[in-house]
């Protein structure tokens, strides 16, 4: 709970400035504890704008790779950890981490931990990037466990920023090839189908059908926008539920090429994120747990949340990933036992994590190469077609004439 105060400090100046709190007594005795005298707390929830809230406003992850970066650098020259996120809350652009960042410096005046500060505030640092925090905390080595973070962060953001590249050029195809195809049946088909009917000739059968689709969208068009945007306020609907996300998650992992793209991103983000923590000192069960929570697929959660039951009860990495052989491939499995059995599974993993990572660039690079000119083989045959269906019929009446 965010509240705004108002203070005066032992040397009698004013204090102005938010605090994070379970409650007003608690903010109250934080406020107490840095040496002010509270002279007024208000709650700040709900007196936002609309315009002002978290949901318009959002943490880029380069900005999480820059300020990981910085804190690291910070660390390393002996600047202390109040100082170094005081320092950073007041050069950075964006307005929601420049709060979230006062409030984490805020909570450290008082006595809290870095990783406990930064778990207040979830929408800006994940789970993963907690623990993290927490790890480096208890080996001492935190400018190192920052500078990891920041390395991680910044090639989980470059894989998954391509990947999400890749597929917006057949988005913005797919939807100019429909507005095309709508404004033909709407528009154009319309004023040439006059000078069909009254020609008095018999069309030819496709281009009856293209009359009869036509008349049905100019009729009914309205039914049919009605009909999409229910749909996809249903498609919406089921996407914040846990089931709608899971059979999302298994639609999107069986589409052809695109489902073999995914796959192969959350297997490099399984291994990236595992290699970071084990490397980070941070046990194996808790490792696969906090992956499950970051790897981004429902799909590949409840196989994490598994293996993370099945190493608890004895058995190896290896065996656990052996069971899931439909979503992890053999190779991996093999791999990392081999990195079980030489003592070297970090290596192991960070080996993978680089191997699924060229895999995906090879694989968008494919799979741009490939619906780049199909898509536009496509748009050029439907318009062609439409065109063909009603000009020849014209064609035909003008060379009768």
């Amino acid at each position: 709970m965010l509240f705004k105060y108002k203070a005066i400090d032992q040397k009698g100046a004013s204090k102005e400035g938010e605090i994070d709190a379970p409650d007003k007594n608690s903010a109250i005795s934080g406020l107490q504890r840095r040496g002010l005298i509270v002279t007024s707390i208000v709650d700040e929830k709900g007196r936002k704008s609309i315009w002002d809230m978290s949901f318009f406003e959002r943490v880029p992850p380069k900005d999480i790779v820059i300020l990981s970066r910085e804190i690291s650098t910070l660390f390393g020259a002996q600047v202390s950890a109040l100082r170094a996120f005081t320092l950073m809350a007041e050069n950075t652009e964006n307005k929601l981490l420049t709060r979230e960042l006062t409030q984490v410096a805020d909570d450290l005046k008082a006595g809290i931990s870095i990783s406990e500060a930064l778990a207040k505030h979830p929408d800006v640092f994940s789970n993963f990037y907690v623990n993290m925090v927490k790890s480096g905390e208890e080996t001492g080595k935190l400018n190192e466990t920052f500078a990891h973070l920041a390395d991680y962060l910044n090639r989980q953001y470059e894989l998954t920023a391509k990947t999400k590249n890749a597929l917006i050029y057949p988005v913005f195809v797919i939807i100019t090839f429909f507005v095309v195809m709508s404004l033909m049946f709407v528009v154009v088909i319309p004023k040439l189908k006059g000078i069909i009917v009254d020609s008095g000739q018999t069309p030819p059968v496709y281009t009856q059908i293209i009359i009869a689709l036509s008349d049905f969208f100019t009729q009914y068009g309205f039914l049919v926008i009605i009909f999409l945007i229910l749909a996809g306020v249903w498609l919406w609907r089921l996407s914040t539920t846990e089931r709608g996300k899971t059979y999302i998650d298994k639609v999107r992992l069986s589409i052809p090429a695109v489902g073999n793209l995914y796959r192969k991103l959350f297997l490099s983000r399984v291994a990236d994120n595992m290699d970071t923590m084990l490397t980070s000192g941070i046990p194996i069960v808790r490792a696969i747990d906090i992956t499950s929570l970051v790897v981004g697929s429902r799909v590949y959660k409840e196989i994490l949340s598994e293996m993370a039951d099945s190493v608890k009860s004895g058995l190896s990495l290896s065996l656990a990933l052996e069971k899931h052989s439909e979503h992890i491939p053999g190779m991996m499995t093999q791999m990392v036992k081999v990195g079980e059995e030489t003592g070297s599974l970090g290596t192991i993993l960070k080996t993978l994590a680089d191997f699924y990572k060229r895999e995906v660039d090879d694989a968008v690079d494919t799979l741009v190469g490939l619906i780049e000119p199909v898509m536009i083989v496509v748009l050029g045959l439907g318009v062609g077609l439409l065109l063909v269906s009603i000009l020849m019929p014209i064609y035909n009446l003008a060379g009768s004439i």
